[in-house]
This record gives C-alpha cells, structure tokens and sequence, in this order.
C-alpha cells in the first residue's frame, strides 16, 4: 500500500501545475520549472534555456526596460528600438518645436546623422537574476519594529548590491515579493545615448485619442523607434559623436504572416504595478475614497490645461506630455472604481479574509497569524479619509508645476543657501540648469490657473481629514476662491522667473527663501501630506506587519492560490492566446480579434483633435494600397487583441509567437477588465495591440523610409 501511495504522489508531482494560461506574470527563471510544459502545449518551440540564459543569448537579451517606465525591444543588429508611441512622448515632445513639430507631423532619419538625441533617455538591459530571500530574512526577526526591519533590510541589500554590480558596471537592484516574504536581486546594464529613429503623425500614433483610450476596438499606430549607441567596445557611454549603433547580444526577428483566433502569443516586459493579495479593505479605500479623489484632481488639472494647449502650437507642446500622461491615468482609474464595483471584488476579497480568520484562530495558527485580519482593517479604518486627502494633494502635485516647489527647485535654493561657497560653486550650474527645464515646462498664466483651482478642489472636498492649516487659511478668507492669492504669490515669488531664480544665486538669503509666498505655501502642504498621527503611525507599522503575515498566511493554507508575484518593475513573462472579446454592441462580430484600416477610416471626422487622418492614408486605404502587409484576407490589419496578463510598464512590450518572433507591440489594456491589477478576469481580460505588419507599413509605405525596415530580419 505504501508504495502505491508513493508512485500515487510521484504521479501528481510530475503532473504540470494547474495554472490558467493566460494569468500571470512570471519570473525568467522560473519558466522551465513552472510553465514550459503548459506553454509547449499551446504553441511555444522555444526552450526555456533560449528564452532565458545567463551563459547564452536569449530573448531576454532583446528585451529593455525604456526610461525607466515602459518596455521596449531591439529588433535589428545595429539596436534599432521598438516601443509605443506614447512611451516616446516626451522625447520627442522635447524634440519638438512650434516650426518643426516631431509629434504632430512624425518624423524618420534619413540616415544615422539625422537621428535626434532628447536630453534624458535610458535603456535598461536585464543580465541576470537570483534568489536572496534566506540571506535577507535572516537578518529580520518578528519582534521588530517595520522601521528597524526595513533598516536591517536596506544593510543586507546595500552589501548584496556591492557585490553585484562589478564596480559600478552595472545596475543592482533588490526587491522584495509577495509583500516581503521573498526576495531577488537584478542586475541591469544602462545605456543612456539613446537617439529618435522615427515617429509616426500623431494622427496615426494616437488616433482616437483619449475617447478610444483603453477601449476596444481600436486603430492606433502607437509605435516610435529609437536607436541606442554605444562606443566603439560596445559599452555604454554618455552622448558623443564618436559612439556607434549598439550590436546587441540578441534581437528580435519580425514575422510578417499575421495572426489569427488561438494563435499562441507571449510577452516579455517590465509591468508597473499590480495589488493581487491587496487586502478588502484596500479595495474599498480605493474605490470609495482614494480613486475618486484621483479622478477629480486629474480631471481638473487636464481642463485647465487644455483651455491653455488649445490657445497656441508652442502651449501645446509645453503641456502635450503632461496632459497625456494625466489623461491616461484618469480613464484608468475611473474605469478602475467601475471596474472593481461591478466585479464587487472587495466582497469576494472580504469573505476569503472571513475564511482565513477562521484558520487564521484555531489552536495551532492563532499566536502567529490571530489578528492579522483585525489589525489590517483597523489600518484601513483609520485611513480612509487620509487617503482622500492625499490624492487631492497628490494631483495638485502631479499637475502644477509650482505646487510642489518646496521639494523641488526650492529644495535645491535652500541646500544653495546652507551651503559654503565651495559646495556652491558646484550646486550653482546644476541649479541652473534645473530650472532653465524648469522654466521650458511652465506658462505661467496657466500654472496659476491650474494652481488655484486645485487649491479650491482641494480645500472644499477634502473635508474628513484636517487639510493643510495655510490653505484652510486663505480659503476661509476667500470663500474659497483662491485666484487672487495665487496671483499675488506667484507674482512676488521668486519661482515666477529664471531670472529671480539666478539673482538669489547671486545674493542668497535664506530669510527671502523662508519667507517666499509660494514657497510657503508649498511647504505647508508638503507638510501635511507627509504628517501622520501616532495612531497612524502605530497602524501602519502593525499593517505592515499583519500584511506580511497575511500573505504568508494565505499561501500556507492554500487558499491563496496566485503562484506568481505582484508586478513591481521586474521582467515578466506572460502567455496566452490571441483571443476575441465576447461580442457586444460595439463589437458585433463573432470574431472581434483584428481591426483594419478600413475600420479606422469609418472613424475619419475631417478636422477632429482625435480622429482626423492624413490625406494619405484616405487615399491608400480607398486604392487598397498595402503592398507587402495586406493579409491574405484582403485588408490591412492594425491592431489585434490577445488574452495576455498585462499592466502599466508593459506598454510597448513585444508580442511574439512561439518561435520568438515579432507579430505586434502591446500598448493598451480594455476597459472591461480594468479591475486587472487586482483580480484577473479570465472571461474579459485582454491585451491590445499593434499588429507589426501595420507598423511596417507606415514605414515603408506611408512614410517612405524603407531603408529603416530593411535593417530588421523580416520572416515570411
């Protein structure tokens, strides 16, 4: 008997875990072990070793992380850079003037020369990664505090990123899993000479702007190309003429035979942020407080830049960036409140919570893990309308340039100020240049319009936590109408001008700094954003604590069943199928996967900020010119969906098909499933994106720069 109970748990040993293909974000080097069987099934040919290697090239090796925020791919032997479109904005914002407006009208190199270099922009190459969880945890013990276990923590860390990084060569980093349970170090090459390849129209990049924004279907060539240099030993070097094109360990092939419904599809990128073990209670502070905050701050920033972009080409494009990236993030979380109350993702969460209390109290399990449920709903209890508080707050930073001045250019003045005159001879150009961008990135009719009107939000909806002492000051003055004040403050601020900026430097007074109105003012509300009452402090520390627990929790009684880690920045693999959403009105086919180009010219309103189109593309599309990228259905396709497990940071992450190859770039996410960073919905979850061969083809034959494709390997 005992050894048919044996070969009984050999068998279910060796059988593939029961994982849903689709969900999940998985660690490189975990594949083999995890999911390489269950992805040969569905169509991967690729062994683990050729997706993931230290000793050999692999995908890994084509895969970057793009300034710091999303994904991108080198995709010929000289480090030709594929990534979307509005990861490429500011960039090509920067690059941008009212006479030649890169954005609005694209732009391709004519030749290497004609590639344009922005002041700030990154690649980042993953090398490799390891397992340090025993090496850390064994520096921590239960009886600490969250502050002295995060202070033995960053030792450990500090010394394990000494070891790694060969001497400042490389890029070391440390983070935690599974909220702390586990721990794994990175190690990342960084090039920073990184130049614009080309651009698409805005037209085309961001058509159906921010009305078809995480909506499908969708007919957007959210695409831009880069190219990073290196110098001539291939190691990576600040900007200089002398550099060449970077010669990657590996790039990525590009399939030209299109996609269809089942089709096997991965993705390889660095997601920003997922909250799968997020507490019931986090969930609800989301929903109810902290998220609809975040909407109306958002939402008030964008109509006070707006009334200025549409005024001028040049204000345009000082606030292009910033209200695109605002505009994102609104749709996102309003979808994000619809999305989790539909679902009622919080009850669902809550009555896992009521099941593990029960396991969490019995005999064996309660000194460990008895008031973890109680303690983390206390925390959420004490900070729900902090919570609040702090995304009005949060907004007010985000979207105006002089709120947050006391952490930023004026943070600087004052290190100047303290300084002695050698230190300031070093502080002083920095300063300069800092606020010469400064200055670049700012109208000021607009900044104290924008200013005072999230001043306003902020003061009369932010009514459960005590706003900050300044600002109810001035608004009890004022009814509220805070115009007046800042158009004073600012006007006598010596922030309102890089000339007031340079004359402090000449004679610095700290009494002049302490007593600047805007300043001031922006330290008052720094303040309160970052203060906390000791029972605060306390619940957070307990939270912190009882979070651990319970995810640990959870894991040893098998009733958290997510074998992945949360997204937090790393390098991911997800896999899934190219797959339809179920049809509905809007989508009113059987099979909804695909959009065309004749889709997109439905769409065409002569003049629309959002849906105009170059007279091109009417004319190609009416002549059916696709040349080499028409699939054999007769049409142009531009974008397709997938079943794949994405977030933020994953945009302009390659799509490939089981060969490794190139078949589009995921840029968006669909409304539906918006709930995604918190619970994935096997049923509505998808990813969209843009089909290669439509990229191709404004390339080549929209835009006539042939000589850039001809540079890739193309797969027919």
């Amino acid at each position: 008997m005992k050894k048919i109970i044996l070969s009984l748990i050999t068998a279910i040993l060796l059988i593939p875990m029961s994982v849903k293909a689709d969900e999940g974000m998985w660690f490189l080097m975990f594949i083999e072990r995890l999911n390489h069987r269950d992805m040969q099934k569905m169509g991967l040919q690729l062994t683990a070793e050729e997706i993931y290697s230290i000793n050999h090239h692999s995908l890994k090796d084509a895969i970057v992380q793009f300034n710091g925020g999303c994904t991108a791919e080198i995709i010929s032997k000289d480090g030709l850079v594929l990534t979307n479109h509005h990861c490429g904005y500011d960039g090509i914002a920067e690059l941008s003037t009212p006479e030649h407006n890169l954005l609005k009208d694209g732009f391709w190199a004519a030749n290497r020369a004609d590639e344009r270099k922005p002041s700030s922009l990154y690649v980042r190459f993953f090398v490799r990664m390891d397992d340090c969880s025993k090496r850390i945890l064994a520096k921590v013990n239960p009886s600490m505090s969250e502050a002295d276990r995060e202070k033995a923590i960053n030792a450990e860390i500090a010394l394990i990123e000494k070891e790694n990084n060969e001497g400042g060569k490389y890029t070391v980093s440390v983070r935690p899993f599974f909220q702390g349970n586990e721990y794994y170090y990175f190690v990342y090459q960084d090039y920073k000479d990184v130049r614009l390849v080309g651009v698409p129209p805005e037209s085309l990049g961001k058509f159906g702007g921010d009305t078809d924004n995480w909506e499908w279907p969708r007919q957007t060539a959210d695409f831009s190309m880069f190219r990073v240099y290196a110098d001539k030993d291939g190691n990576p070097a600040d900007y200089s003429v002398n550099n060449v094109p970077l010669q990657p360990k590996h790039y990525l092939p590009v399939n030209l035979n299109g996609v269809k419904e089942g089709d096997f599809a991965m993705i390889l990128g660095y997601p920003g942020r997922t909250n799968r073990w997020m507490p019931a209670g986090g969930i609800e502070q989301n929903v109810k407080f902290a998220y609809p905050a975040w909407v109306e701050g958002a939402k008030t920033g964008m109509d006070n830049m707006k009334k200025y972009m549409e005024m001028s080409a040049s204000l345009r494009l000082v606030y292009a960036s910033k209200y695109a990236s605002t505009a994102n993030y609104w749709k996102n979380r309003q979808g994000m409140i619809d999305a989790l109350s539909k679902a009622e993702t919080s009850k669902s969460k809550a009555a896992q919570e009521a099941k593990f209390d029960k396991w969490a109290n019995k005999a064996e399990n309660k000194s460990k893990y008895g008031n973890v449920v109680a303690t983390i709903n206390k925390f959420y209890g004490l900070t729900n309308e902090k919570a609040r508080h702090d995304n009005y707050l949060q907004q007010l930073f985000r979207t105006s340039a002089l709120g947050p001045v006391g952490r930023t250019i004026g943070k600087q003045l004052d290190n100047y100020v303290k300084a002695d005159a050698t230190k300031r001879a070093i502080l002083a150009p920095q300063i300069i240049e800092g606020a010469t961008k400064f200055f670049e990135d700012l109208y000021l009719p607009a900044e104290k319009d924008i200013l005072a009107a999230q001043l306003n939000l902020y003061a009369t909806k932010s009514l459960g936590y005590n706003i900050a002492p300044m600002v109810k000051k001035i608004g009890d003055q004022n009814n509220n109408d805070f115009t007046k004040y800042v158009n004073s403050a600012v006007d006598l601020s010596l922030f309102s001008s890089l000339d007031k900026v340079k004359a402090f430097l000449q004679v610095p007074s700290q009494g002049m700094l302490d007593n600047d109105p805007l300043y001031v003012l922006s330290n008052d509300m720094l303040t309160q954003f970052n203060s906390k009452s000791d029972e605060i402090a306390k619940a957070q520390n307990d939270y912190g604590a009882s979070f651990r627990l319970l995810v640990e929790g959870l894991r040893e009684s098998k009733m958290g069943d997510i074998k992945y880690p949360d997204a937090n920045s790393t390098l991911r693999l997800t896999y899934g199928k190219v797959r339809a959403l179920p049809a509905d009105k809007r989508n009113p086919v059987a099979i909804n996967n695909y959009t065309t180009l004749d889709s997109q010219v439905k769409k065409y309103k002569k003049g629309d900020e959002e849906f105009d189109l170059p007279t091109k593309v009417l004319d190609m599309a009416k002549n059916k010119d696709y040349g080499r990228y028409g699939d054999k259905d007769g049409s142009l396709h531009i974008n397709f969906l997938t079943d794949n497990d994405i977030t933020g940071g994953n945009s302009g992450s390659p799509v490939l098909n089981g060969k490794g190859e190139l078949i589009g770039i995921a840029f968006d996410g669909n409304i539906e499933a918006m709930a995604g960073d918190v619970i994935f919905d096997k049923k509505l979850q998808r990813t969209i994106n843009v089909d290669i061969r439509y990229v191709l083809w404004v390339i080549e034959n929209f835009s006539g720069a042939k000589h850039i494709v001809d540079e890739m390997t193309l797969v027919k």
